[in-house]
C-alpha cells in the first residue's frame, strides 16, 4: 500500500466522531467492512489508542484487535481451552505514540541493556534479540507498511529500565505528513461533545 492509497481509504471511509473524556474518538467503517476506532488527545492531537475489527471468513465477529494502547485486560485465574494459563510474569508488549516517535514497551524483561539488540530487518519488521537467546520478537510496524515504507536502522533507539525494554522509532517525514493530513480531516468532522476530563496516558 502507498501513502496515497491509505489516505484515500481514510477519506472514503464512513466516519463518526465524539469528544469524550478529553479524547476525540473517531469510528471508521471502510469499504472492506473493516472497522477502526482511533482516540486522539484533544490538546496534543496524538493518538492514544487505535483498535481494529473485521469479520471472519464465515462472517462471524472476530473481536477488536489493539494496535496502539494497552492490550485488553486478561482476567487472572482464567484458563484457556487447552487448560494452560498465561503467566503474569511472561514478557508482554504494548504500543504508544508520541508526536515524533512510534514506541513499544516490552515488560517483564529483566536482562541488562547490553544483552539486547534491536534491528530493522529486510522482512519489514523490527526484531528484538538477546545475546543469551532468552528472548526473540519480530515487531510488525503497520504505520510504515500502510504508507509503503520499510523500517530503517538509523531511526531506532532503545532503553531499558524497571524490567521494561522501551523501543523508539523516529517518525519519517512522510509518516508525519500523512498523520497531519488525517488529523486535519478528523478535526473537520462533525463531532458530538460529551466531554469530561481526559485521563493522561
Amino acid at each position: 500500500m502507498s501513502s496515497k492509497d491509505w489516505l484515500k481509504s481514510i477519506k472514503d471511509a464512513k466516519k463518526t466522531a465524539i469528544i469524550q473524556n478529553g479524547c476525540r474518538k473517531v469510528h471508521y467503517l471502510f469499504e472492506t467492512n473493516k472497522e477502526m476506532v482511533e482516540e486522539y488527545h484533544v490538546d496534543t492531537g496524538v493518538i492514544i489508542r487505535r483498535i481494529w475489527r473485521e469479520k471472519g471468513k464465515l462472517g462471524q465477529d472476530a473481536g477488536w484487535i489493539v494496535e496502539i494502547g494497552d492490550p485488553e485486560p486478561k482476567f487472572r485465574g482464567t484458563v484457556d481451552i487447552n487448560g494452560i494459563q498465561e503467566s503474569v510474569t511472561a514478557p508482554s508488549i504494548s504500543r504508544r505514540m508520541t508526536k515524533s516517535s512510534l514506541e513499544w514497551r516490552i515488560r517483564n524483561l529483566s536482562y541488562p541493556k547490553d544483552v539486547y539488540s534491536v534491528t530493522a530487518e529486510e522482512d519489514e519488521t523490527i526484531t528484538v534479540r538477546t545475546s543469551n537467546k532468552k528472548y526473540f520478537k519480530k515487531i510488525v510496524v503497520p504505520d510504515l507498511q500502510r504508507i509503503g515504507l520499510k523500517p530503517k536502522q538509523e531511526n531506532i533507539s532503545f532503553s531499558h529500565r524497571f524490567d521494561t525494554l522501551i523501543i523508539s522509532y523516529k517518525k519519517p517525514a512522510l509518516l508525519l505528513e500523512v498523520e497531519k493530513e488525517i488529523l486535519d480531516q478528523v478535526i473537520q468532522l462533525k463531532t458530538r461533545n460529551e466531554d469530561v476530563q481526559c485521563p493522561t496516558s
